[in-house]
């Protein structure tokens, strides 16, 4: 019985060391890559210690505007350097502010691979224009740029106007020369006028900021921010799991279900206009009303013909929205 025990143990022990070695061997390219990068960005300056693991994470801040405070912020306290480091978990990032520092990256289209935080918005965006990359952004981004034409959007001036007049009316109330803030007056102005020109809708959010779908968007923002920020949420699987995962899933739906229905509406309606158009007398046909970038991407094709996909268009409309925030 004393053998087999001391068998079970040296079996047991020479598991443990197997496993241990796997695990080192596995971790040692990741850990090396670290220590190099550490080396690489030592000379650049940043705003935190930089703690093992969670880098500058436990500085940041998770709600998606104080966090774009903070970076003016930081940009201010580093006005003389061309550049600053953040660590987030153990990827570095490069904060620039300069417009020379920040021209060669604006100027060529070579640099189009997506930081690793950009996955966290794939839930809400897919890889549309803004996070695709090589072929597809190329396709893609060919197919959307006539819909940006200048006379296009001359067409969208009625709509910044009438919204505008809204924001000045609210911003006039606090005509008193005081300071105040006025972020939120002017993004759910920008919601306003995106939404018609995107959609085709109004949202009212300047009268109407705690409807569903405008407090879905926010919310959606600070989702993604606080998971960018936070190394110990980038587990899909874990995320899931928590209270936040399930809030950030139940906004998922309303968001796309409030833009799968403008999409499913505005393409049932082109199609009655089409056939109305067909059967019509043009003599008799009525002004020709805006077109809505929907409309658009609805008619879009590439250089084979093909259209594109209610999904396409859904990551494209819900870019715009979120890029408002």
């Amino acid at each position: 019985m004393e053998l087999k025990g001391d068998v079970n143990v040296l079996l047991w022990t020479a598991v443990i060391v197997v496993l241990l070695t796997l695990l080192v061997f596995s971790a040692l390219p990741v850990l090396l890559d670290y220590v190099r990068k550490c080396k690489v960005m030592r000379l650049i300056p940043g705003p935190g210690p930089n703690y093992p693991l969670v880098g500058d994470a436990l500085l940041l801040k998770s709600d998606a505007r104080e966090f774009f405070l903070q970076m003016c912020e930081f940009a201010e306290d580093f006005r003389s350097e061309p550049l600053l480091k953040l660590w987030i978990g153990p990827i570095p990032f490069l904060i620039v502010y300069h417009a020379d520092t920040l021209e060669p990256f604006l100027s060529t289209s070579k640099h189009m691979d997506k930081a690793y935080l950009y996955k966290f918005l794939h839930p809400w965006l897919g890889k549309g224009l803004l996070t695709s990359t090589g072929e597809k952004w190329r396709i893609r981004r060919k197919m959307i740029t006539p819909t940006f034409h200048f006379a296009i959007l001359s067409e969208f001036l009625e709509v910044m106007n009438e919204q505008s007049n809204v924001l000045v009316e609210k911003l006039q109330k606090h005509a008193d020369g005081e300071s105040f803030d006025c972020f939120i007056d002017v993004t759910l102005c920008v919601l306003d006028i995106i939404s018609e020109t995107a959609m085709g809708r109004k949202i009212e959010a300047q009268s109407n900021k705690d409807s569903e779908y405008v407090q879905a968007i926010y919310k959606m923002a600070d989702f993604i921010q606080n998971r960018q920020t936070k190394p110990w949420l980038w587990s899909d699987s874990l995320y899931a799991y928590l209270k936040e995962g399930k809030e950030h899933n139940k906004t998922l739906n309303i968001l796309h279900t409030f833009t799968d229905k403008a999409i499913l509406e505005r393409a049932e309606e082109l199609k009655k206009m089409e056939v109305k158009k067909g059967d019509s007398d043009p003599e008799s046909e009525k002004p020709k009303k805006r077109s809505a970038f929907l409309d658009m991407l609805l008619m879009a094709t590439d250089d084979a013909g093909n259209k594109m996909s209610y999904k396409d268009i859904r990551e494209e409309v819900d870019t715009f929205m979120f890029e408002v925030t």
